[in-house]
């Protein structure tokens, strides 16, 4: 479990690579975004891509939910 605070922006996107990369094959990942405030557009793409690749995202505020929704079906019409 990672617990992410404060605002998330496309310039901690690699940061959050990193650290899932020395994480342990095949172990699961989740992500709590309870106290994230603020949320830039390629930040939602990369918590997307997450949920895609089966991260849970752990106590998503209602504003990034409906975000990530949008992401999600604009994703579905463009495939």
């Amino acid at each position: 479990m990672f617990t992410l605070v404060g605002r998330i922006g496309i310039e901690h996107v690699p940061e959050l690579e990193r650290l899932f990369g020395l994480e342990e094959t095949g172990r699961s990942i989740a992500l709590d975004l309870r106290e994230v405030t603020l949320i830039d557009r390629d930040a939602i793409k990369f918590l997307a891509d997450c949920e895609s690749d089966h991260i849970r995202l752990d106590h998503c505020p209602a504003y990034i939910r409906v975000w990530l929704d949008r992401e999600s079906n604009s994703k579905k019409k463009s495939d």
